[in-house]
């Protein structure tokens, strides 16, 4: 959604990079560029005006012309202006001292709040808490029944007793809502209220009739980030007319230019708490103003990333990879597509790759990833036998082929993840070499005595022709038997008794086709 902000911010800084002092005309024409990107990014108006007043000031204080690097700290002002703007610190969830804690939507229709209350269900439902979903809205036509959907695809409770469509009291079902959360032990309800197409006194009275009757923990406002500055006057119409707590922003993952995410914090003074991020009932996160600073700043969202992880990668199958690294056994292709499959549970391999800092140059090949790619190298590794996976040494030529017909593609693509393979393994030997208990650990390095690591010895040829050669010639090396390097009475080293050239009393004769092979 902040693509186009983002580039062009990072557009405007590249210009400042190289530049030892900035003088008042490098600053105005900086806010210049930054007040078109947010304008063009349909912030509000006033919120352009005292954010880039606010950056103005700084910029041209002591804050900027003392510094060593002007430009990193007028980056440095910028994004700590954007996360006072967005919201300054991440706003939890208040919970209630007496459960069930009471969480009421409200919004636009169409704005996604029930969709979104399932996202928020099943968020809760990972933190621990049992949510239970109560079906408000009679009267957009299928809602009770959209939202019984959404409840048993994310495997939380719903309290639905009207079947909607015009028919029932809305204030009734949310009390009763909440009196059956108390008597079946749910401790979270949340509660899914119409929406109008139009901001207008009916919804408005509704709205405050539910909030009367079940006195909710917080109110929050659902708003679509694609409506860009309309989100604002539907922000403070909602305020005035029922207020809320916090703000809910979905379909952040849409193209639109995002200022509804720059604007209503600061109109409103209700801080952003949760992010709609795609259509998967797990796209849903809370929101963070200093990591969405960063994102639009192009410097990255690495916390995001790894909680991700967190939540993606199983602990027990990473103890088991620990456990076998430790036990001395290979990297194998069915670990290589088990790490592969992981990555993909992580969500978009694009949204991944943005997350890192610098990415903004990327962009366009980040939107061309493949993700049918893990499938096909899925479908390659299991038409492998297990033998294979286990050992892809012994895929010879007629093997690799068998194994493209059976996955439905060309040899030359499993070739090419036979070689990604190697590197992958290549990798994972090296960082086992220097780690105690991993494959390879201190094994390459040293000698078998654990002394310093082994100089100028070469591996034997696999050459039959020159093997014969290096074996011809180190016997050459040897003295003879009797000569003084082997008498008894030989330097050995400083060693006593200890004889580091000594060999068997006779050399013995070549045979027959090594002669002939060395031209003997």
């Amino acid at each position: 959604m902040f693509n186009s902000l983002s580039d062009r911010l990072t557009a405007t800084f590249k210009n400042l990079r190289g530049k030892g002092r900035l003088s008042p005309a490098d600053v105005d024409a900086t806010v210049r560029e930054i007040r078109v990107a947010l304008l063009d990014a349909d912030v509000a108006l006033p919120v352009v005006r005292s954010f880039t007043s606010r950056v103005r000031e700084r910029a041209t204080g002591a804050e900027v012309s003392g510094a060593l690097n002007p430009a990193q700290q007028v980056i440095k002002i910028v994004n700590e202006e954007l996360i006072t703007i967005l919201g300054g610190e991440t706003r939890r969830l208040r919970y209630a001292k007496r459960p069930p804690t009471v969480l009421m939507l409200v919004g636009l229709q169409g704005s996604g709040k029930t969709t979104l209350a399932g996202k928020l269900a099943r968020w809760l439902d990972e933190q621990g808490h049992r949510p239970l979903l109560v079906a408000a809205d009679l009267q957009r036509p299928n809602a009770v029944d959209q939202l019984t959907i959404v409840a048993q695809r994310v495997g939380v409770g719903i309290h639905a007793p009207e079947p909607g469509n015009g028919i029932g009291d809305p204030v009734e079902v949310s009390r009763s809502g909440v009196q059956y959360a108390k008597d079946a032990g749910f401790d979270v309800v949340i509660v899914d209220t119409a929406g109008r197409l139009a901001i207008d006194e009916e919804l408005m009275t509704q709205a405050r009739n539910i909030r009367d009757a079940v006195d909710p923990d917080e109110v929050l406002l659902v708003i679509d980030a694609m409506i860009g500055q309309d989100a604002v006057s539907t922000a403070t119409a909602f305020n005035e007319g029922v207020g809320f707590d916090g703000v809910v922003l979905t379909k952040l993952d849409g193209d639109a230019r995002g200022g509804a995410a720059l604007s209503v914090r600061e109109v409103t003074g209700r801080p952003i708490m949760f992010a709609s991020t795609g259509e998967k009932p797990d796209d849903f996160e809370p929101f963070h103003p200093d990591r969405m600073a960063s994102r639009i700043l192009d410097m990255g969202d690495i916390l995001t990333l790894i909680e991700q992880a967190e939540r993606t990668f199983d602990a027990e199958q990473a103890e088991a990879m620990a456990s076998k690294f430790a036990a001395g056994e290979d990297f194998t292709l069915e670990d290589f597509l088990e790490q592969m499959q992981a990555v993909r549970k992580m969500g978009n391999l694009g949204k991944l790759m943005g997350m890192l800092p610098g990415m903004a140059d990327a962009r366009k090949q980040l939107e061309q990833l493949d993700e049918r790619e893990i499938d096909r190298v899925a479908a390659i590794i299991q038409s492998m036998t297990p033998e294979e996976r286990r050992n892809s040494a012994i895929l010879n030529g007629s093997r690799r082929a068998r194994v493209a017909k059976g996955a439905g593609v060309h040899v030359s693509e499993v070739n090419g993840l036979l070689e990604r393979f190697a590197q992958a393994q290549k990798m994972m030997r090296q960082v086992g070499a220097g780690i105690p208990g991993m494959p390879g650990g201190g094994k390459k390095a040293r000698g078998k005595s654990g002394g310093t690591p082994r100089r100028g010895k070469k591996g034997r040829s696999g050459n039959p022709a020159k093997r014969a050669q290096q074996e011809a010639a180190a016997m050459a090396r040897k003295p003879p038997p009797g000569s003084a390097l082997t008498s008894p009475g030989a330097p050995t080293d400083g060693v006593p008794g200890r004889d580091p050239l000594a060999t068997p009393s006779a050399v013995p004769e070549l045979p027959e086709e090594l002669r002939r092979m060395l031209g003997k």
